[in-house]
């Protein structure tokens, strides 16, 4: 099963952004973005279309299906 959840912390470290600082910034909260990091939870379309905008890609490269780099 694929780990949404590494590349959605990916993302967020990849801006220099704590749990903390990214659910204020968005308005998620600290525990939905722990539990997906920690693949315990898939987070809705909805809550990708939320993390996409924000950090301006689409959501194929949230969830680590972009080409630009090598999924693990």
């Amino acid at each position: 099963m694929r780990r949404y959840g590494d590349d959605l912390k990916y993302q967020r470290e990849k801006i220099g952004y704590s749990q903390t600082r990214l659910a204020k910034e968005t308005g998620i909260s600290q525990v939905n973005i722990s539990y997906w990091e920690s693949n315990k939870r898939i987070p809705s379309v909805a809550f990708c279309e939320i993390l996409a905008d924000f950090y301006g890609i689409t959501i194929d490269e949230l969830v680590g299906r972009d080409h630009g780099r090598i999924n693990k």
